[in-house]
């Protein structure tokens, strides 16, 4: 019985790193789309999405099954439990690099917006928190789960910035209104993924550890 547990148990975390691999993909196509003006990148991000939400449903339930017919001790229920919480961010990063995907397909050539040096920045952290909140899951590294999650204050921090500049090129430029409102929502969603990487890397800490970080 234990042995067919442990390999469920193997499977499980297989399956978390094939779907942690996606999402570090969706996020990145989305981002090369944007910084290198590249609807082929951006095309490549909506594609991975169905994948992603398939994966989402494999692993759930797999989980269900570990926790239904096997009979796991308080380390493996954590580590159960946690992975239902983390695939739950972990789609949620897929959709919402899909939907900058989407909305960088429909906008036109962006070179006279100012701040397109500052949210690649932005993209470029975001996307070092999700391929560190996953590699803390695949190396059970508490540190590297503790970095993602006080790196979160310099996505937000970025995203102020940019939100402040957009909203006075918005008003001096009333005429790229439109264009800049796409941005704004482009690093928000950004913003967003930040937060459902620490998420993830809050839940490796639980799993480790039983204990929910405190920022």
């Amino acid at each position: 019985m234990r042995d067919e547990f442990n390999r469920q148990l193997s499977a499980l975390n297989n399956e978390l790193i094939e779907m942690g691999s996606l999402i570090e993909s969706t996020i990145s196509s989305a981002a090369k789309a944007f910084i290198e003006k590249n609807a082929d990148y951006a095309h490549s991000a909506i594609g991975y999405e169905k994948e992603i939400d398939k994966k989402e449903r494999d692993i759930e339930q797999l989980c269900l099954t570990l926790l239904l017919k096997q009979q796991p001790v308080a380390s493996d229920l954590r580590l159960i439990s946690s992975a239902l919480k983390m695939i739950t961010d972990m789609e949620r990063i897929g959709d919402q690099a899909a939907d900058i995907a989407e909305i960088i397909i429909t906008m036109p050539p962006q070179s006279n917006i100012p701040v397109c040096d500052l949210i690649s920045k932005m993209a470029y952290a975001t996307i070092k928190m999700v391929n560190g909140s996953i590699d803390a899951f695949i190396k059970r590294d508490i540190n590297l789960a503790e970095t993602v999650i006080k790196s979160d204050d310099t996505v937000d921090e970025l995203f102020s910035l940019l939100r402040t500049d957009l909203i006075r090129f918005i008003a001096e430029n009333p005429d790229n209104g439109e264009i800049s409102l796409d941005i704004l929502m482009i690093t928000k969603y950004f913003e967003r993924i930040g937060d459902h990487a620490t998420n993830i890397a809050e839940w490796v800490l639980f799993s480790i550890t039983g204990e929910h970080f405190d920022k």
